[in-house]
């Protein structure tokens, strides 16, 4: 672990300055800052390609205790720009760590501090909303570090989707551990072959949709509708990413075509922003977004409660869903904003938040079993 006087500093396009230690790889490193909730699932977290151009101010205050592992990475490699925390662990408790958090932070070239008063610097992000900032541990000076900061590009209009897709297409066969509330076993030979479109997927996800009985296979982020309909598939899925929705333009049309043949479609986090705007809706840059483990959601037609893990910093608005087909079907319990549609007359529904847990709470794995059922009620003809 670097020496306690290795120095980094964290600049604001705002003017603020925080200084603190460095824990992680030398570097400078540019991005937007937004704070997560969650006190645990840091690695899930620095692998998550939802992550792709923002760096993670963690809120809990001992950020590494665990260690980490590098069988719960979320994809193949770490995507978060920077980590912020008020104290990293030196040590892992695990006897699953493969590595401390400094040593994995290191291995994987992120740039890191602690010695930061997270709490002040959360607080600042709450009442200001996401703010562009530049870590390092090279350039000193305040000043210039600030001017980078306000030089850097928002991310809205910014299309990151198409810069952690996969290159080439892929077969997923791996299923979730049999520790995990699995969301329904579905019979082994009777399985659904699943397009997933990939736009910054979690390796978790696809463990879910293979335990809820799919056999997905993944296509980068422009695959066209036409080689997605050639494979016949039994339903598609459209994945989390980082990112402006809107400015996954080539995805619109392509989903449309796909939605509109009467293949089954389901959508989570970025896909289902996309999805608000194959039919018409348009999204909007959230004050500070959602980032943690902890958001409780509501069915609105059950009323049901789940707790739910979140990462986005882009929502669908509301307003823009009338004369598009697409209906509400679960709204956020603290804000009111939209984390669940269904199409009224095509089998597509999505929501905002992750089923997967990965990391999170298991309340709303059932979304799995639920997409499943969907798409076998319409292999199967109804006499």
């Amino acid at each position: 672990m670097p020496a306690p006087s290795s120095p980094a500093l964290l600049a604001l396009e705002n003017g603020a300055v925080f200084q603190g230690r460095s824990v992680g790889a030398q570097g400078e490193r540019a991005c937007e800052l937004v704070f997560n909730t969650a006190m645990t699932g840091y690695q899930e977290i620095l692998t998550d390609p939802s992550y792709r151009g923002q760096g993670v101010v963690m809120t809990y205050p001992q950020i590494g205790n665990y260690g980490c592992c590098e069988a719960d990475d979320e994809s193949r490699a770490c995507w978060t720009e920077a980590l912020i925390m008020r104290e990293c662990s030196p040590v892992s408790s695990s006897w699953r760590a493969d590595s401390t958090l400094p040593e994995y932070l290191m291995k994987h070239n992120i740039v890191a501090m602690d010695n930061v008063d997270t709490r002040e610097l959360s607080l600042m992000l709450r009442e200001q909303g996401a703010l562009r900032a530049v870590l390092s541990t090279k350039e000193l000076d305040a000043s210039s570090l600030i001017k980078k900061a306000q030089a850097h590009p928002p991310l809205e209009g910014r299309d990151l989707a198409g810069e952690v897709t996969t290159q080439a297409a892929y077969d997923w066969t791996e299923a979730q551990a049999e520790s995990f509330e699995a969301p329904g076993i579905f019979d082994s030979n009777n399985r659904c072959p699943l397009v997933v479109f990939d736009f910054g997927v979690k390796r978790n996800i696809l463990r879910c949709l293979v335990s809820a009985g799919f056999d997905p296979h993944v296509v980068p982020a422009k695959t066209s509708a036409e080689d997605v309909l050639a494979k016949n598939p039994s339903a598609v899925f459209l994945s989390n990413g980082p990112g402006d929705p809107a400015a996954v333009t080539y995805a619109h049309s392509t989903i449309r075509t796909i939605a509109e043949s009467g293949v089954p479609v389901l959508g989570i986090c970025l896909g289902h922003q996309i999805l608000a705007h194959v039919f018409g809706g348009h999204t909007k840059k959230m004050k500070f977004g959602h980032h943690g483990a902890n958001h409780p959601v509501i069915e609105l037609e059950s009323g049901r409660i789940d707790i739910t893990s979140q990462n986005h910093s882009f929502a669908v608005e509301e307003s823009s869903l009338a004369g598009t087909g697409l209906e509400i079907t679960h709204q956020n319990g603290n804000d009111g904003s939209v984390e669940g549609m269904r199409h009224a007359n095509l089998p597509v529904f999505s929501v905002q938040y992750h089923p997967e847990a990965a990391p999170g709470p298991h309340d709303s794995a059932h979304l799995f079993s639920q997409f499943r059922k969907m798409v076998e009620n319409r292999r199967i003809p109804t006499s």
